[in-house]
């Protein structure tokens, strides 16, 4: 190494960084590594992991690349379009993610993994460090393998463990562009590897050797430093949507005073929530995992018939699978949560990716007439406060609860300023008391139709309930047209009722501008970033974001009537358009889609949005 180059500060309001490398590389450990530290340090962040389909793919191919962004800022709406920095630890890595590096970005490789095998596997060529592809980029061959066995030769001879490590190499590179201080990460080491100092001391000094790296090479000329976030005062972490949707969920459960019960099957990408709320025994939660998508909705079903806050949790495949399980649930006017993770369809369609495309199944995908309540969660997270929203809504009006979120919401990560739970508003589910003389179990509420619920055991309530139609007020099956249609006619009222108790419809920006920007679930911070940067430019553009699809707030036609144009912006075909046309058809509404398995990029929002604002 030549001796220490000083390198010139540079400020940015923000700057995307992409880890990507082999599955085995260590890439989400790396990103998290970072995401905390820049958290601590008072960043504001937004990460999202993208993770392969393939189970075990052969090594150094592309169908075996893992990924890890972080947006980090002074203020973060999304984890970024193209990123600013790209690690990546092999040939495979660089010829998937190349496309998402800006111009002029800084690429940092590990030049020892570009051999003659794997840039072949890869699907190169030639090698890319050497045929001037990486011309318009910043590249810096860094040797991180064999600096990284060169840094542990007094610590170790064990090639293998040597091999491990080197992904924080690369982070100590990352440390030093970033000018971060290691304490908060050799602290997470210490406390990792408690039981295996050595493994901790070893992962140290492999930082400390990249960063060592990054201060001396030259290609480096330039620092970064990212101002603080403005924060208001509170405890602070950063956290997943799916991590935030468990605790949504354990809080509900404490303000209603009803024990938690999740009847669950494994899926991709939801299944870290019932991992989390397994966790969290000693908080009174009952977790089951089920050998199917059926029976874990039959067994929270099950759960609600005897009283509990009952939750089940899914993706795409699995919503399907307990469509009739839901009509269940409807017609017994039982409390249920059912949280869906989207992910690309049709059938197991992209396991890792993220798409808005169950929507439809959610507002109709049942037989008969089955209203639900449909919410949606639009950040990591505020899918606690949806989650929370989505049990209170369901038990204080005794109705299934269907909750979107995405898993670009639930994987991706962000800072999160955790609530006290006084401040929680209070759950109020309708319990009936023992020995009521006026009880019948679909004796309704004059103002919103909720029956009551009757826990099996309390002393005078002894009742039918089942999934055949039921006759008003008595309970006993009915085939009678006549009533079977009050009944329905009861349910949907009840359901349409909720738009009493849900928020009013907001815009940001002017009640009369040109384009209304309308969105709805994960989409926000994209679509939220291209409305401001457009607003910075003193155009006339105003942005509506929906949570509550099912029923819709009651401002919603008033909304929509401002403005003389509206684009509807999701990542599905048209799904939430064609609502929007169904319940408000006197607007005209344009559309913009993207299902490619990916976010929307602000780039292609503001482009979208200039080309409406231009027309005559």
């Amino acid at each position: 190494m030549t001796g220490k180059t000083k390198k010139q500060f540079i400020e940015r309001e923000d700057v995307v960084v992409k880890f990507v490398g082999d599955s085995g590389d260590g890439m989400q450990l790396t990103g998290t590594l970072f995401s905390d530290n820049a958290a601590i340090g008072g960043n504001d962040i937004a990460t999202f992991p993208d993770y392969p389909a393939e189970i075990r793919a052969p090594h150094n191919t592309i169908a075996g690349v893992s990924g890890f962004q972080v947006h980090i800022g002074k203020k973060v709406h999304t984890t970024g379009d193209l990123c600013d920095v790209l690690v990546a630890m092999n040939p495979a890595s660089l010829k998937a993610n190349l496309k998402w590096a800006k111009i002029g970005a800084t690429i940092i490789v590990d030049a020892d993994s570009f051999d003659e095998r794997s840039i072949e596997k890869a699907g190169y060529k030639t090698n890319p460090m050497d045929d001037g592809s990486l011309d318009k980029f910043n590249l810096i061959k860094a040797p991180v393998s064999s600096f990284t066995k060169e840094s542990l030769k007094e610590l170790t001879t064990d090639v293998k463990t040597a091999e491990k490590s080197r992904n924080m190499f690369a982070l100590g590179i990352i440390y030093f562009i970033f000018d971060r201080k290691f304490d908060t990460t050799f602290e997470y080491l210490d406390k990792k590897f408690k039981k295996n100092p050595l493994v901790s001391e070893i992962n140290k000094t492999v930082m400390k050797a990249g960063y060592i790296f990054a201060e001396n090479v030259d290609a480096l000329e330039s620092q970064i430093h990212i101002p603080k976030a403005t924060l208001e005062k509170g405890k602070y972490r950063n956290i997943t949507g799916n991590v935030a949707t468990a605790w949504g969920l354990l809080a509900a459960s404490e303000k209603s005073g009803v024990p938690l019960f999740l009847g669950s099957y494994p899926i991709t990408p939801a299944t870290e929530i019932l991992m989390e709320l397994a966790k969290h025994k000693s908080l009174g939660a009952k977790v089951f995992q089920a050998e199917d998508e059926i029976a874990g909705i039959c067994s929270a079903i099950g759960a609600s018939f005897a009283g509990s806050m009952a939750c089940t949790t899914t993706s795409g495949p699995g919503l399907s699978l307990k469509s009739e399980a839901i009509g269940l649930a409807v017609m017994t006017e039982l409390p249920l949560v059912i949280v869906d993770v989207q992910r690309g369809g049709p059938s197991t369609g992209l396991p890792t990716k993220s798409e808005q495309s169950d929507l439809y199944q959610a507002l109709f995908g049942r037989n008969g007439e089955a209203p639900c309540i449909v919410i949606a969660a639009s950040s990591p997270s505020n899918c606690f406060y949806f989650a929370f929203e989505a049990a209170k809504l369901s038990m204080e009006h005794m109705t299934p609860v269907i909750l979107l979120t995405d898993g670009y919401l639930g994987n991706g990560s962000q800072l999160f300023k955790i609530p006290k739970m006084a401040d929680l508003p209070k759950i109020n589910p309708p319990i009936a008391k023992p020995n009521d003389p006026d009880y019948k179990p679909y004796r309704r509420d004059p103002e919103t139709f909720v029956r009551q619920w009757a826990i099996p055991g309390t002393e005078g309530l002894r009742h039918r309930i089942g999934g055949l139609e039921k006759e008003n007020i008595i309970g006993t099956v009915s085939t009678d047209p006549q009533n079977h249609q009050l009944m329905v006619d009861l349910r949907e009222a009840k359901v349409q009722k909720v738009a009493d108790f849900i928020p009013l419809q907001t815009i940001t920006g002017k009640e009369n501008a040109d384009i209304l920007v309308v969105s709805w679930g994960g989409t926000q911070g994209a679509v939220l970033s291209a409305v401001e940067a457009l607003q910075a430019e003193g155009k006339s553009i105003a942005h509506a974001h929906f949570n509550y699809i099912m029923p819709l707030p009651k401002n919603t036609a008033d909304i929509l009537s401002g403005h003389k144009k509206i684009i509807v912006c999701e990542l599905n075909s048209g799904q939430f358009v064609n609502y929007l046309r169904m319940k408000h058809p006197e607007n005209q509404y344009r559309q913009f889609n993207k299902v490619q398995g990916l976010p929307f990029f602000v780039n292609e929002l503001t482009a979208a949005f200039n080309q409406i604002l231009e027309e005559k």
